[in-house]
């Protein structure tokens, strides 16, 4: 990276950014936190991203120490990319902005939530004070997707896969995940359409859909 842009400032939110200022860096991280995925799988979350922005980021965040490529076992045997280390102490950056940009406006037209987007923006508004008296595990299935939610002591835990005897299964979209916990759409009516089920506690359900609250903003 010898030939890389740099600000030129010894401040390390500009050092920072020299690293993962480039348009795409941080929404490939925001991609990878939840986990290793392929050339394809990232393409599927950054629909608006052309092929070959995306192998340029990935080089530069590979360059920079940020993400690594590394070939799965047979039979899969495929290639994906993850981050490092270093690449996860990005997480809380992530989740810091995703918090300031959850009170900012919407872009226009149709733009949608992708599966992770949906997932990260869980850890993104958790309310830890909510979930003092919570203690229960889920599991989320959005379409072809499978995460296990766990909450307990004032935490929440969140990663790919099947939960184990969870007290409460959902199965829906991220688009309607997202009206439910955010715009106002009644739980009843998205189970009523068959946009939402739930097999299990609904109660627990509920009480986990109220531990997500946006933030207001400030004046």
């Amino acid at each position: 990276m010898a030939n890389r842009r740099t600000y030129g400032d010894r401040c390390g939110v500009a050092r920072a950014l020299d690293r993962v200022g480039e348009r795409w860096a941080l929404l490939v991280v925001r991609e990878l936190l939840l986990g290793p995925k392929r050339f394809t799988d990232l393409r599927a979350g950054l629909p608006h991203l052309s092929p070959d922005v995306l192998s340029q980021r990935l080089r530069e965040l590979e360059d920079a120490g940020i993400v690594q490529r590394r070939k799965l076992a047979p039979p899969a045997a495929s290639r994906v990319y993850e981050l490092t280390a270093r690449g996860r102490e990005l997480e809380p950056v992530v989740l810091g902005l995703g918090r300031w940009g959850s009170t900012e406006p919407f872009p226009d037209g149709e733009a949608g939530i992708g599966v992770d987007s949906a997932v990260l923006a869980l850890k993104t508004l958790f309310d830890p004070r909510a979930a003092d008296d919570v203690s229960a595990s889920y599991e989320l299935r959005l379409g072809e997707h499978t995460f296990r939610a766990r909450v307990a002591e004032g935490r929440l835990d969140v990663a790919r896969g099947s939960a184990e005897q969870p007290d409460a299964i959902v199965e829906t979209d991220p688009a309607t995940l997202s009206m439910v916990l955010w715009h106002d759409r009644p739980l009843a009516d998205a189970m009523r359409s068959g946009d939402l089920a739930i097999e299990g506690s609904r109660p627990a359900v509920e009480r986990f859909l109220d531990l997500f609250p946006l933030p207001s903003a400030a004046h």
